[in-house]
């Protein structure tokens, strides 16, 4: 019998995250495009967790993130007032029940 403190399983949070992402070979941004921004929501039992997977999965598909900003899980949104779609809410459900990393929305930039 070990004598070792059950490590404690931390529960799976969503968090809302904002990535930069520069130009790479393959990207599938529009031609002209100069980089762009995505809206992702990832799980993790942190944040920091959620970024550390989310530039993975984001490396293997041939983006070049450069920056992430967080703004953190659900509640800590709501507590911040901001208001969130029912359409927002379903994608963080799917990406918890999924343990995924969901991109809402990609934003190409252009050079004026």
């Amino acid at each position: 019998m070990s004598d070792k403190p059950k490590k404690q399983k931390r529960p799976q949070q969503v968090y809302t995250l904002l990535v930069q992402i520069g130009r790479k070979d393959g990207d599938g941004l529009p031609e002209g495009a100069t980089g762009g921004a995505l809206m992702v929501y990832a799980s993790g039992v942190d944040e920091a967790e959620a970024v550390r997977e989310t530039v993975a999965v984001l490396k293997q598909a041939d983006l070049a993130p450069l920056d992430v900003t967080g703004y953190g899980t659900l509640d800590e949104r709501l507590e911040e007032g901001h208001d969130i779609s029912q359409e927002e809410r379903d994608l963080m459900d799917r990406a918890r029940a999924e343990n995924a990393v969901i991109v809402a929305q990609m934003t190409p930039f252009f050079d004026e």
